[in-house]
Formats: structure tokens, sequence, C-alpha cells
């Protein structure tokens, strides 16, 4: 069990200075969005206001007020969510490649540790799980701040003031990574997890077969999608499931395909792929 925390502390160090950055280039994005669009959304509606001779109240009947909304939907907010996420998706590759193609070749000594190789394929995976964790409690933590920092910039008058709850419900980006309830989050996230696995196991053919590896990597990844989402097939074909029965199915075959892709890469790991 040591081995197996030591090679997710390794992990998530070799890491570090990729992700600290994006943390520091999502805290400054943010902000800076709340700050300069905030600007320009109350200079706009006091340009509207004078032109149109219009009262407060008028412009708040006519355009509605100004809502932390209108930051969430900008690039300078969601640009560094977008950035992270690919950040991440690469990151799936390069935690592999990056010890076959490094100066070293550091996997050779990675799989010539004392310890079994199911444990450097979950301390792989759980890195980067636990990365996307932090993103995401990261994001929580800040939300609040932006938004304080967003209602103390606009005019009561014109604020439409929103709670953090209704912010990350109303915003498709905030809502898909801050699931609202635990139904969200296991499917969200689980989700996430089973198609991470699913990756992994592809990079494991590649690595054991190399050529015909990438073709059978691409086979696995169609057969497991087709897999996980039979029941949302079979409703296309008019064969209907209720809400509960559909999650709770698919919820079984993202467990299923999961614990699949694990058992097999690992299988690979340990049988098929040499030092």
């Amino acid at each position: 069990m040591m081995r197996y925390i030591k090679l997710v502390n390794f992990e998530i160090n070799r890491f570090s200075k990729i992700y600290l950055s994006l943390l520091l280039i999502t805290l400054v994005s943010q902000f800076a969005g709340v700050i300069f669009v905030t600007r320009s959304l109350v200079n706009d509606a006091r340009k509207i206001i004078s032109t149109e001779k219009l009262s407060e109240a008028a412009y708040i009947t006519n355009y509605g007020g100004i809502n932390f909304n209108h930051i969430a939907d900008t690039l300078l907010f969601a640009g560094p969510i977008a950035l992270s996420a690919v950040a991440l998706i690469f990151y799936i590759f390069l935690i592999w490649y990056r010890d076959w193609f490094g100066k070293n070749t550091f996997i050779y000594r990675l799989l010539m540790l004392p310890t079994s190789r199911l444990s450097i394929y979950l301390s792989k995976a759980t890195a980067i799980f636990l990365m996307v964790l932090g993103l995401i409690a990261f994001q929580i933590i800040i939300l609040p701040m932006e938004n304080a920092l967003f209602n103390s910039n606009v005019p009561e008058a014109l604020l439409n003031e929103m709670s953090i709850s209704t912010i990350s419900k109303a915003n498709p980006v905030l809502s898909l990574i801050i699931p609202s309830t635990f139904t969200q989050f296991l499917l969200s996230y689980g989700i996430g997890l089973m198609i991470m696995s699913i990756l992994f196991t592809a990079i494991m053919f590649e690595r054991s077969f190399r050529i015909k590896g990438i073709i059978l990597g691409l086979v696995y990844c169609g057969l497991a999608a087709v897999l996980f989402l039979a029941p949302v097939l079979m409703e296309i074909g008019n064969f209907y499931f209720y809400p509960n029965e559909l999650f709770s199915l698919l919820l079984a075959l993202g467990i299923i395909v999961t614990g699949l892709s694990v058992w097999l890469g690992s299988w690979l790991l340990k049988n098929r792929v040499t030092v």
C-alpha cells in the first residue's frame, strides 16, 4: 500500500509545475474577467440609460439586470476550464508515453520496481483523478469570491444577484464540472473514470502490439462505447426505460466496462509489455 501511495505522489509531483500553472491561469483569468467584463457591462448599461433616457427601473424592465452569467459565459472565465480539461486529457497519454520516449526511457526502471504492475497502472489513474478533483475543488473555492467581487462592482439598482447554486446550475460548463446532485456526480465523474480506463487500455494495446495494437485499441474503444451506450441505443430503437432503470443500467454497465478495462490493461502491462 505504501508503495502505491508513493507512486501516486511521484506521478503528481511530475505534473506539479504544469498543474500549478493551470491553477494560476484559472485564478488570474477568471478574476480578470470578473473585473473587466463587469466594468464593460456597467458602462454599456449606463450608455443605454443615458442614450435612451431611461430610468434604472425601466432599463431593468427592458434589458434585464446584470448577473454573473454574463461573466461565466465569457472566454476569460470558461477558457481556463477548457484549457485544464484539454491538458488533463492530453496527460492521460503523456503519463504513459513520457516514460517510454523520455531521455532515459524511465519505463524500464518503473517496470523493474519490486511492486505489482497493477499498482503502477492504478497509481497513474489515481493521480489524474485526484488532479481533476483538485481543479474542481479549486473552482468551487474561488467561485464565491468571484461572485462577491462581481456583486460589489455592479450598482445595486442594476444587479440581478445570484446564489452560487443558481450560477452553477445556469451555466452549462459549471453545471457539468460541479454536479448539483450525487446522481449527477456519479454520472459525470464515473463516465470520466470509465473513459480514462478505456484509453489506458488502448495505450496498453498499442504498447503491446505496436501497429496492430493501434487497431486493437481503436476496436476496443468502439466495443466499450457500444456496450456502455447499449441502453441508450435501445431507446433510440423504441425500447423505453424509466429514468431510474436507465440510470441503474448505465451505472452497472459503467462499472463493468471500467472493471474490464482495468483488468485487461493491467494484464497487458503485466504479461505483454516487456522491459
